[in-house]
Parts: C-alpha cells; structure tokens; sequence
C-alpha cells in the first residue's frame, strides 16, 4: 500500500463545501517558514563559541523580503477559520481548548524527549559555549504554540465578532492599545518589559480568520484594506522608530517580533487582507487535484514539519562547522554551501516527514481520549490548565532547554498532565494508519473536526 493516499482517493473523501484555501494557506506558509530558516541560518564556530547568525543582519535586500516572508499572521488566521464554527455558546470551553491541544500537543512530546536526549548527550562532548547556543534555540519554535493555545483560548470572545463594524472595533481597540505600549516604551527608558503586553496582536490574524469564515470582507474591501494598511506601515517605517525587518535580528532598537511591534500588527491586518482578497483564486488552484493532495497530506503532518526541521538545521549547521565548512557570510564559498546545505536539508526534513508524522497522527496512550462534557468548574479548570500550559510554553523560549527554561518547560508539562486528569477519558480510541489520517484530515468539514 503506498505511503499516502492517491490524488483520487483524497479528492473522493473531501467534503464539497471544503473552503480548501485555508488547507493550501496554512501549509504554503509552513513550507516558507521552513525553507526562510533554511536559508537564512548562518552558523560558525570562532574560538569555541557556536555563533548562530542569519543573513538578516548583513543584507538589507534580506530584511525588506521579511515584509513578504513574515508569514507568521497566517497561520493564526487559517487557524482560526478553522476551529470557530466548533465552538458553540454554554459548551465546555475547556472541553473545545483541550480537543485542540490535544492534537498540537501530541507531536510536542515527542519532540521534547528527542531535545532531552540529545542534550544528555552532546553536554559532554561539546564546549559550554556551543552547547548552550543549542540547548537556547532547541524549544525557541514553540513560541508559537504558546501563543496559539491562548488565541485559541481566547475563541469564545473572537466567535462575538459577527459583522464588519465589530471586526472594526475589536482589530481597532487592539492596534491602539499596541500604539499606546509602543509610545510608552520608545519615550520611557526600563520600559522594554512592557513591549510584551502587544502578545495581543495575534488576536488580530484570528478576528480575520472569524470574519472570513462569516463572510464579512468581500475581496474587493479585503484588497482595499490590505492596500492601506501596507501604506500606513510604509509610512511608519519613514517617520517612525520602527526598522525593517519584520523578523528579529541582533541589534534592533525596538524590535519588530520579539516583543511585537505596531508594525507587525499593521503587517498582520495587511497579510490577513491579502488573504482574504485571494482566497477565491487560491480555492480556484486548489481544486487541481496535485494541489489538493499536497495541501492535504502537508496538513496532515504540520506540526511534524514545523518542529523537527529545526533539530535538522542545528545538527546540519553543527556537522558543517566542526567538519570544517562553516556557512557564514565572513567565509568562503557562501553560495555553493548554500546550495549543498539546502539540498541536504530538503531530503532531510522529507524523511522526516514521512518517518514522523505518524506521530503526529496516532493517539498518544495516556495523553489522547479526554473529554469534558458541559460548561462548570471541571471545564473552567482544564481550560485554565491548558492556558497556564500555553503561557509556560511561550515564556520557556527566552532560555530553551536550559537555566529557568527548565522550570518553565516543568510547568508547561504539570499544567497538561493536570488538564489530562480532570478530563474524563473516552472509550475505544483506536490509532490510524499515516495513510487513513490524510483522508480523515479532509473528510469532516470545519467545525466539526
């Protein structure tokens, strides 16, 4: 039996009202994500000390192809789309949070025991000063399931967004509490800390994932919106204190991602525009059934991809620079090691894919099967949990797997156990094969997976 399904078996099990654009989104962004950490990451060892760089901070071609590449806004707003008509009002909040980290959390511990492994074993045979760049980047990607868990969280207030004036005064009241912490923190020197207040700007993605599920924004007004928001942040970028690179690099004075920016926020409305305005002609394309099968079966292993290739990048990079080929822009032949390093990650990360993402798709003895039945003290303490687990996982990323990273990963795992014990288990659930979950991840129509 191959491996994945034929373009014919997932076009037969897909639901005819599948909005598939937000399949092809979601997995599109992924793949950027990948290959921008592919190609951007530079890495060399000078006297003992792994230098991890990336070429943002010697091209500024690089940094202006962030407003492009930046596309982290998307996956909030596919994300979104897909999960609010599930949520029904005086259901258990806790019950609908925890079927969704039920899934994002399964590949998570796989990949954390991976982390703690490896660790045991390169912190004897590495220098302190390469081991901890390592272990400090190691869990710096789930960042962004931290802040996922809490837009998700967050849902039963999202789902209020039910016309356009609302989706005015919810992305408005957001974008101007973000414009007051940015003033704040750019006149008022020990203020930094405040910065990460605008955490609030993934909000914004998920209000348009709403909207756009409820049709409230035509693509007419979507390209309209994208079109002066994109002014409105050029704008910015002239006259106001803000860099240009939407991605963080060492060195900036008031960054754009790491905290969030008022210009990442605009950057968000405008990707999230943009979208909307190509949703039509993206459905259009995915009816191919090529794209529809790769759509499907790369959603079928999102987690899978975006985790495990940056295990792949550490120890590739780490492999070149001790044999002796560090890809940096300070060494020779940039380009050719370019090439060979990208080519080697891409087969790579694709073994992985297909080693892994079962792992991905079975459920996880011990971990899989709750349930919470109804609205009440039970549901509030499991989606609370699960929140707790969300913001441990979001904080743990300014350290990785070392120094007060510990305690917060520890944290993180406490708060799911505790949410895992309050829920009720369910009975026969049963593991699929990698081939039965593509064709399950497009059988049922969102809002009810």
């Amino acid at each position: 039996m191959p491996i994945f399904p034929t373009p014919a078996d997932v076009e037969a099990q897909t639901p005819p009202g599948r909005d598939r654009a937000i399949d092809v989104i979601r997995i599109v962004s992924l793949v950027g994500v990948v290959l921008g950490h592919t190609i951007m990451a530079t890495s060399k060892i000078v006297d003992e000390v792994f230098v991890w760089d990336n070429l943002l901070t010697t091209s500024t071609v690089f940094q202006a192809l962030t407003w492009v590449l930046q596309i982290m806004p998307l996956f909030f707003f596919a994300g979104t789309a897909a999960s609010v008509s599930s949520w029904q009002p005086h259901h258990s909040w806790g019950g609908f949070l925890l079927k969704r980290c039920t899934r994002l959390f399964r590949p998570v511990f796989y990949y954390l025991a991976f982390w703690a492994v490896c660790l045991a074993v390169l912190y004897p045979l590495l220098p302190r000063r390469v081991y901890e760049p390592i272990a400090g980047v190691s869990t710096q990607l789930l960042w962004f399931l931290g802040a996922y868990v809490l837009v998700l969280a967050a849902t039963p207030v999202l789902a209020k967004v039910t016309t356009l004036p609302r989706l005015a005064v919810g992305v408005g009241a957001v974008y101007a509490g973000i414009a007051v912490v940015d003033a704040i923190r750019v006149h008022t020197p020990g203020m930094e800390l405040l910065g990460f207040l605008n955490l609030t700007v993934w909000l914004i993605p998920g209000m348009f994932g709403v909207a756009y599920r409820r049709g409230l924004l035509n693509p007419h007004e979507a390209l309209t919106l994208g079109i002066a928001m994109l002014t409105v942040d050029l704008a910015l970028l002239r006259f106001g204190p803000y860099e240009l690179s939407l991605v963080g690099i060492e060195g900036m004075r008031l960054p754009n991602m790491t905290p969030p920016s008022l210009l990442m926020a605009g950057h968000a409305i405008a990707m999230c525009a943009f979208a909307i305005a190509a949703a039509p002609a993206i459905n259009r394309w995915a009816r191919r059934p090529r794209v529809w099968q790769f759509a499907a079966i790369g959603n079928s292993g999102a987690m899978t991809l975006y985790l495990w290739h940056m295990p792949a990048l550490l120890l590739t990079h780490l492999a070149f620079d001790y044999a002796g080929f560090p890809r940096h822009p300070s060494e020779p032949n940039l380009l050719v090691l370019s090439i060979v390093q990208i080519s080697l990650m891409i087969a790579v990360v694709g073994a992985l894919f297909v080693v892994l993402r079962p792992l991905e798709n079975n459920p996880l003895p011990g971990w899989d099967g709750g349930v919470v039945d109804g609205p009440g003290p039970r549901s509030a303490a499991v989606g609370t949990l699960l929140c707790v687990a969300g913001a441990a996982t979001l904080l743990s990323v300014r350290w990785g797997l070392k120094d007060d990273g510990l305690y917060c990963v520890a944290v993180m795992l406490a708060a799911l156990i505790g949410a895992r014990l309050l829920a009720r288990p369910t009975r026969g659930a049963r593991g699929k094969t990698s081939r039965a979950a593509v064709v399950d991840r497009v059988k049922v129509p969102y809002g009810k997976a």
